[in-house]
């Protein structure tokens, strides 16, 4: 199995700010990921945890030159979040998120589409909300 995440990795944090972000986060730095920040849209420009926050994925790969991104934002925002993800050339991306409806991921499936090989963006996750 190949590792797509090392420990110099650049990570953003999707959801930075939020409750699940910090939590995570927190732990990730504590155990030495390189989280460089994270975006929250609408409160770019202030620090959280020591690190910038942005207002899109594009501002904060522009600025701190991440290329992997995790995701804790609510299951409605996944797609779009990981769209903006690819948008901005994050290569790797982890949705640890819960509950993903299965027509999300459709959609980012056929959105990556317009990615070539080299360019697409590797997507790790999350689990599928299941209807019985």
């Amino acid at each position: 199995m190949a590792v797509i995440i090392k420990k110099d990795t650049k990570i953003l944090i999707q959801g930075f700010t939020g409750k699940m972000g910090t939590f995570h986060a927190e732990e990730m730095i504590k155990y030495g990921s390189n989280i460089v920040g994270g975006v929250t849209p609408g409160k770019g420009g202030q620090k959280h945890l020591d690190r910038p926050v942005f207002n899109t994925v594009k501002d904060a790969v522009k600025n701190t030159g991440a290329t992997a991104s995790i995701l804790f934002v609510p299951p409605a925002f996944a797609a779009d979040s990981a769209m903006e993800a690819a948008d901005a050339g994050i290569k790797t991306c982890v949705a640890i998120v819960d509950g993903i409806p299965s027509h999300d991921m459709i959609r980012i499936k056929r959105y990556m589409r317009r990615y070539s090989r080299s360019e697409k963006m590797t997507l790790v996750g999350p689990k599928l909300c299941r209807h019985h």
